[in-house]
């Protein structure tokens, strides 16, 4: 197993910049902030972001729990995993993850100073400390469930190759604002959203009464129950089906709450 690590300040843009140096430096996987990524994939743990205080997310970060680490050994051995590059703020918290994990010593340190300009460092820096904005190098839909709520909302753009010009790489990575930011608490009220959940059905023509409409919150978002009536209509589960497509598009897009599920009930069709 090979070890190397990306090493900079907090917020300098090295999660930003972690795949295109885990492929200059032919790294199997990541680990950054509690998690472990392959190809764009979660293979292991989840984002210590989502933990409810600033402490806890250290904690979670440097895998102070066994169950942690029991789950990425499993991972690496599952996914043939020969090569990381583990994400630190320094080459000491860096050497403890790779302690805490049972990996082997860190072989190499690549600092963000390597990778990045002063300006695009302190860019980096202002959308996290002034816009309350992290960069979690997957995609949106693997971690989307873990942060409803929390302004999610993906980040692409088109890489070079490495051993060519062709800018024919998109490389997907996702900005949250984390459970434990300074800027505050951020909720919104169920019957926003239900006030939402009704307004958008009011579009579709074919409704012509909401009788009923009930909400459910977990962890990962929001249950949407409703009853209604339609008017004349040769497919009911057409109309369904769009009905339950601009709740879910429209209340995820200006609230960034998840909609789990919308379940229709149809009571009556005015002929």
């Amino acid at each position: 197993m090979r070890v190397i690590a990306f090493v900079g300040p907090s917020g300098t843009g090295k999660s930003y910049r972690s795949v295109t140096v885990s492929q200059k430096y032919n790294a199997d996987a990541i680990i950054d902030d509690g998690i472990m990524i392959s190809h764009g994939k979660v293979l292991a743990g989840y984002s210590a972001k989502r933990e409810a205080t600033r402490i806890a997310s250290v904690k979670h970060a440097l895998f102070m729990k066994k169950e942690q680490c029991v789950e990425v050994q499993r991972a690496i051995a599952a996914n043939k995993i020969n090569s990381i590059m583990i994400l630190g703020t320094s080459e000491g918290m860096a050497d403890r993850i790779a302690a805490n994990i049972g990996l082997p010593p860190v072989e190499k340190y690549i600092y963000i100073t390597e990778e990045a300009s002063p300006e695009e460092m302190a860019a980096a820096q202002k959308m996290r400390n002034v816009e309350g904005k992290h960069v979690i190098p997957v995609p949106t839909f693997e971690i989307k469930q873990d942060f409803s709520g929390y302004f999610l909302h993906p980040l692409r753009r088109f890489q070079k190759v490495l051993d060519s010009d062709k800018i024919n790489v998109l490389e997907e990575k996702s900005i949250v604002r984390p459970t434990f930011s300074y800027m505050g608490d951020y909720s919104i009220s169920n019957n926003v959203i239900i006030a939402m959940a009704m307004h958008e059905t009011r579009k579709v023509s074919e409704v012509r009464q909401i009788l009923n409409i009930n909400l459910r919150t977990t962890a990962h978002g929001v249950h949407i129950d409703m009853t209604i009536t339609l008017s004349n209509t040769d497919n009911i589960c057409r109309v369904c089906r769009k009905i339950q497509h601009t709740i879910r598009s429209n209340v995820e897009e200006y609230t960034s709450v998840n909609v789990r599920r919308v379940n229709i009930l149809v009571r009556r069709i005015f002929m």
